[in-house]
Order: C-alpha cells, then sequence, then structure tokens
C-alpha cells in the first residue's frame, strides 16, 4: 500500500427535501450557466458590439439544449454506441450519467450557428464572446467530478495521489483537479485576456480557435493522468477516446485562429 492523501468524503447530494435531492454535479452545470451568462453579457458589449444583452439572455435557453442533447448523444455515439444499439431506452435515463464535452460542444455549436443566423448575428464574432466564458462551467463540472468521487485517475507512487472510494485500494491521480486546472482556470484566464485585448477581439473567429485548440490540448495532456473508461480501454495507438476526441478539436481551432484577420484586412482583400 502506497502512502496517499485521503479522500474528502463530500456527500454528492448537497440538499435533499424527500424525495427532491440537489447534486453538486447538477448544482455545477446551473451555477456555470449562471456565471457563464453574467460574464457573456458583459464580452459581448466589448467594442465592437456584436449583440445585446438581451440576445445573449435568449441564447442561454439554445446553449443549455446544446449542452444537455449533445453531451448526452456525444457519449451515446462516441463512447457506448454498441451498449445503446441494444437498449435504446436508456437513452433517455440521463440520471443515470454520461455526458460527452466533446458532444456538448458539437451541440452548443450547431445552437450557436442556428441562432446567429435567426438573429443576423456575426457567427464568429459572437462565437470568440461566447466561447471565452465556457470555461467556468467546466472548471465547475472538473470541481463536481471530484466531489462525486468519479472520472479518477491512474494509479501513481506521488505524493498526492488519494484512494478514491470507487478507484480500488491503490492511490490515483487526482485527475480532475488537473482538468480543473488546465481546462477551466487556465483556459479561463487565457481567454479572457485575449478577449479584452481590442486587436485580438478585430481578428473574428481567433479567440473561439483559441478555445477549442486549447481545450483540446488541455484534455489531451489530461487524458496522460486519467484512468479510461473500463469499456473502451485505450484505443489507437494507446490514446484513449479522450484524446481521439481532442484533435479535431485542436486542429480546428488553429485553422480558425490562422485564418482569423482584422476585419479592416478583410474587407480590403
Amino acid at each position: 500500500m502506497l502512502l496517499a492523501l485521503p479522500f474528502p468524503m463530500i456527500d454528492p447530494v448537497l440538499v435533499q427535501v424527500g424525495p427532491l435531492a440537489i447534486r453538486w454535479y447538477a448544482l455545477a452545470y446551473i451555477v456555470g450557466i449562471l456565471l457563464g451568462w453574467m460574464l457573456a453579457r458583459r464580452t459581448v458589449a466589448l467594442a465592437p458590439q456584436v449583440a445585446t444583452r438581451q440576445q445573449v439572455d435568449d441564447f442561454v435557453t439554445w446553449a443549455t439544449l446544446g449542452v444537455i442533447l449533445g453531451g448526452r448523444l456525444g457519449y451515446v455515439l462516441f463512447y457506448r454506441a454498441d451498449h445503446y444499439l441494444w437498449h435504446p431506452l436508456e437513452i433517455l435515463q440521463v440520471w443515470q450519467g454520461g455526458m460527452s464535452f466533446h458532444g456538448g460542444a458539437l451541440g452548443v455549436i450547431v445552437a450557436l450557428v442556428l441562432f446567429c443566423r435567426q438573429q443576423r448575428i456575426d457567427i464568429l464574432a459572437f462565437g470568440d464572446r461566447i466561447t471565452a466564458v465556457v470555461p467556468v462551467g467546466l472548471l465547475l463540472g472538473r470541481i463536481a467530478n471530484f466531489i462525486n468521487g468519479e472520472l479518477w485517475g491512474r494509479v501513481t507512487d506521488a505524493p498526492w495521489g488519494m484512494v478514491f472510494p470507487t478507484g480500488g485500494p491503490e492511490p490515483r491521480h487526482p485527475s480532475q483537479l488537473y482538468q480543473a486546472g488546465m481546462e477551466g482556470l487556465v483556459l479561463l484566464v487565457l481567454l479572457q485576456v485575449l478577449v479584452h485585448r481590442p486587436a485580438i477581439r478585430a481578428r473574428r473567429g481567433f479567440v473561439a480557435g483559441a478555445f477549442l485548440a486549447g481545450y483540446g490540448v488541455a484534455r489531451f495532456i489530461g487524458e496522460f493522468f486519467r484512468q479510461p473508461d473500463a469499456f473502451l480501454g485505450f484505443l489507437f495507438a494507446g490514446a484513449t477516446m479522450g484524446q481521439l476526441l481532442s484533435v479535431p478539436m485542436i486542429l480546428a481551432g488553429a485553422w480558425l485562429m490562422l485564418r482569423a484577420k482584422p476585419a479592416a484586412r478583410e474587407a480590403a482583400a
């Protein structure tokens, strides 16, 4: 038995009144959406203003549906397609868990494109302002994963390894906290610095590209410490599903950043 830090046993249920239970994970979604919404209302107002605050308020509903529908369908298709093919009714059982960030990201992208077309808003400029606040939800979501004692890391002899309640007797990386730091805090600070620079805001699509590439790199690194899903294990060339799904994000993000040009130069071209 290696030395390990004690896992802080926090009840996954924050408050329960009769059959109604409020879980930390659900609270992370709710608070993440609220904080992201309030921050987005400020970022869209930065010069040049790309949308009204009322339009941001309306987009919250679209984004929420994109996250939930995309996240669930992404998990079904990317992670357990063979299982749900034979148990299709279980797709609706979201309370049993099973959400994919990559699927949720696709869902929000679809929602953003449809919303911008309906409202006649510049897709790239609006996308820059919205993606700049997404890491807020990622940070809270990973912390909730840690509280739930789920999605733990690989076995380690590091002095900060933890024995998770469902992870067996061996110390493991608290990879949820690594991901909270990289995908959440670091990425949030980076994107906020970028979106508050007028020269960067003039390059439509750059911040959105930085989000896609930044998240992809952070997730790719984080997967080296996270235990792969038991029903998938290691895939092509020893990579995990999270790493394979992150590669297209990195490439798409790099493409968006490379093609982003100031509006004046685009008009001249």
